[in-house]
């Protein structure tokens, strides 16, 4: 249940949010992704100011806030470091799966160091034959006794070798039982027959991606979630809230960039004026700003259907196509309009653009997200 919150409620923790971005992540962004580094103290101050997964019930360190709350806070935190706001996403996706489908004590146990910043709990979904086909996955969970035996790889994995856990989707049933031979299961990385790899990427790469591979790897099956063989079906729909969330990760950094580029066309002359009063800048910017406000609008409409346990399912899958690609849009344009300043190192509008390039594949590519509207779409109109 979530506790009564209300608009000043999110507007201070807005504030909070927005001074932690400013004052503690923004100078460090380039320096973390040029080194691959993730800082982990940041992340328990971040933690320790309630910035990770608030919705949670309180047994599992949230304060049963509105999801909503959740979408400000990355928003705010993306403006800053895009890569430090997979630390909220990643808590808040994976932090609605254990609570939902994790034995109590394991959840509690996990996801109370998750909202405190002390740890990092990754998802493991994607396979090398499978891409956008989730569903047709490789590896393999067979039941031992107590214990579940996994072998395999997944691949395209977040945060894969700076977490402590993963949640991992993985076959038991028969291929042609395709989803509904799925299982989820929690699997703590430090198990025996388990490695890690890391991409070299052309952003992300504080956070990183990488492959995980599992070799007779043996989990307590008290580890399971949700049910043997449903796990594909139960636990999916928690997706819904990421690209929500993913929309908005990905416009807090378009807004961040387009406000220093509406600031930069006052202040930058040219042929005895400002660039401000060059039309062909201004309109284009200004329809960048319109089309940002408006996507995140939809972002939050998501999140407030949620919310009100509505059916949001097609408005997050608009949230998780559209957002990148806007964002992606608008930053490369803004690059453009800086010239080669904007091009080059010393400013943080290309490491931006690389940044969210990469969510335009990640976590489900537009075409995905449009067969899910569709679909979404022709299920209203049959049941109306």
């Amino acid at each position: 249940m979530h506790t009564v919150f209300d608009d000043d409620d999110l507007i201070q923790v807005r504030e909070v949010a927005q001074k932690f971005a400013q004052h503690r992540l923004a100078d460090g962004y380039m320096v973390r992704e040029k080194s691959g580094y993730f800082d982990m103290d940041l992340l328990r101050e971040m933690g320790s100011l309630g910035l990770i997964a608030p919705e949670l019930n309180e047994d599992f360190g949230g304060i049963g806030a509105k999801f909503l709350l959740s979408g400000v806070i990355i928003e705010e935190i993306a403006k800053a470091d895009f890569n430090f706001a997979y630390a909220p996403l990643l808590g808040s996706l994976n932090g609605q799966i254990l609570q939902n489908f994790a034995r109590p004590e394991i959840a509690k146990d996990w996801l109370c160091k998750v909202t405190a910043g002390e740890e990092l709990v990754a998802i493991a979904l994607t396979e090398a034959r499978g891409g956008s086909d989730a569903a047709n996955l490789g590896l393999r969970m067979e039941r031992e006794g107590n214990h579940f035996v996994i072998n395999g790889e997944k691949t395209s994995i977040s945060a894969n070798q700076i977490a402590k856990a993963v949640v991992t989707f993985a076959r038991t049933g028969a291929p042609e039982d395709k989803a509904h031979g799925v299982s989820a299961i929690l699997i703590p990385l430090d198990l025996p027959g388990i490695s890690t790899s890391k991409f070299s990427n052309c952003g992300q790469n504080s956070v990183g991606h990488g492959s995980i591979w599992f070799d007779n790897v043996r989990v307590p099956a008290e580890f399971l979630l949700g049910e043997e063989g449903k796990g594909f079906v139960q636990v999916m729909q928690g997706f819904d809230f990421s690209r929500s969330l993913i929309g908005l990760q990905c416009l807090g950094t378009a807004r961040q960039t387009l406000n220093e580029t509406w600031r930069y066309i006052q202040e930058r002359h040219a042929f005895g004026q400002p660039l401000s009063k060059f039309q062909g800048i201004t309109h284009q910017l200004a329809e960048f700003d319109t089309k940002i406000e408006a996507a995140r609008l939809m972002c939050l409409n998501a999140l407030w259907l949620k919310d009100k346990g509505l059916p949001h399912t097609g408005e997050a899958a608009m949230s998780k196509w559209w957002p990148p690609l806007l964002a992606y849009e608008s930053i490369h344009a803004c690059l453009l309009v800086r010239g080669h300043a904007g091009y080059s190192e010393d400013l943080p509008i290309q490491q931006r653009l690389r940044d969210v390039l990469g969510l335009q594949i990640g976590d489900g590519t537009a075409h995905i997200m449009k067969n899910i509207i569709t679909k979404d779409r022709l299920k209203q109109l049959t049941a109306g």
